[in-house]
């Protein structure tokens, strides 16, 4: 298996493989999320293929300082075969060669399953409210 950033025709694959695990919500458009990651200096999508099919993404950027991670997905029939501790390791790795010391990534309450999968690998839940506004 070979982790690599997708290129823009993979747009729909990816949002696809969101889709099926559940990461999608009605007011974000997947398809504009990954053009957006692309599209930016800062940001990229990374997927990992195994005989050409995408099995697992992570969408990840930064602000300078702190890196953001997002759409970590891996097919349900893949799961628990180290495919998203690789796709972490590759957004962190993406992440420290351009400088970033620090990587921050939100999970709703109700998701224990991922909770769960981020405190095996390491990461720790701060004591920080997230505010939002939506400009639109």
């Amino acid at each position: 298996m070979v982790i690599e950033e997708l290129a823009e025709s993979e747009a729909a694959t990816a949002a696809e493989l969101w889709s099926e695990t559940g990461l999608t919500r009605p007011w974000n458009d997947p398809l504009s999320d990954f053009r957006r990651a692309m599209g930016g200096p800062t940001s990229t999508v990374l997927g990992m293929k195994h005989e050409g099919d995408l099995v697992g993404t992570v969408m990840v950027g930064h602000d300078g300082h702190r890196g953001w991670v997002y759409y970590l997905a891996v097919k349900p029939s893949l799961r628990h075969k180290s495919i998203a501790s690789s796709l972490m390791s590759a957004a962190e790795q993406w992440l420290r060669d351009l400088g970033v010391v620090k990587v921050q990534l939100m999970v709703r309450d109700e998701n224990q399953q991922a909770l769960g999968f981020f405190d095996k690998i390491g990461y720790e839940v701060n004591d920080v409210k997230v505010l939002s506004h939506w400009l639109t």
